[in-house]
């Protein structure tokens, strides 16, 4: 096993580190999974002279653990079928894999496979990307039906110095309102995105001083936010909730 470490090291460089786990030899890489997990793959020898290096399936079930639905879209199957090919990977019980015959090929094998590993993970930020775009869609055609003056995107200099973005600027006759949508179909992301909008607010806590309300739209579509998420919220701004359109809309209006 100490062998095939040296090997490794000398042909792929410092930046791949292994290490014996049971009966697979752990190759960590430099790349990461988008919440900043490292993306390890295992080789193991079958018999002698054939290998196997594989993600031991924590790939797939990294992608599975982002959504609520325990079903990929068709989309997503093609994204993933598509990426295999293209790195000569097989998928097998779940696993991501790769079968050698002898070592000379090594290098490059763990070079596909965690490449088709990194590629395979970051179709769900493409995906996540184009759902939190829909929404702010829906937000703006939901603030035009209602005739509510709004500007997307608008900057604030914070009280940080630092110039804070918000999703929308919403004016109506005395009311004016700031709007930050939060929506993911991610749980591990749904904290990371409560406590980024409890920064804005926060940095930006002047303003209400000037008569400005901070409403913090969660897209409770899918069942993502803890209630930790909405109480840290409450503390700085109103909650609003995209399946109480009415309740929102009154906000807005005051």
């Amino acid at each position: 096993m100490s062998t095939l470490c040296r090997e490794i090291a000398i042909t792929i460089g410092e930046l791949f580190t292994c290490s014996t786990v049971n009966d697979y030899i752990r190759i960590r890489t430099p790349l990461l999974y988008p919440d900043g997990d490292v993306i390890d793959i295992y080789l193991k020898e079958k018999e002698e002279g054939k290998y196997i290096l594989t993600d031991l399936g924590e790939t797939l079930r990294w992608l599975r653990m982002q959504t609520v639905s325990p079903k990929r879209s068709e989309k997503q199957e093609m994204l993933i079928e598509d990426t295999l090919l293209t790195y000569g990977v097989e998928r097998y019980r779940g696993m991501l894999l790769l079968r050698l015959q002898g070592k000379e090929n090594l290098a490059s094998a763990v070079t596909n496979l965690s490449q088709a590993a990194f590629r395979i993970s970051d179709i769900w930020f493409t995906f996540k990307t184009r759902a939190f775009e829909s929404i702010l869609e829906e937000v703006a055609e939901f603030l035009q039906e209602k005739k509510i003056l709004f500007e997307a995107n608008k900057k604030f200099q914070g009280r940080s110095g630092r110039s804070r973005k918000v999703d929308f600027y919403t004016q109506h006759r005395h009311q004016t309102a700031l709007i930050d949508v939060l929506s993911t179909a991610s749980t591990a992301a749904a904290n990371n995105r409560s406590d980024n909008v409890f920064t804005v607010w926060s940095d930006l806590s002047y303003l209400k001083e000037g008569n400005y309300k901070f409403i913090s739209l969660f897209d409770d579509t899918l069942d993502i936010w803890s209630s930790e998420n909405i109480s840290l919220l409450e503390e700085v701004s109103d909650v609003a909730y995209w399946t109480r359109k009415e309740e929102f809309q009154e906000m807005l209006v005051g």
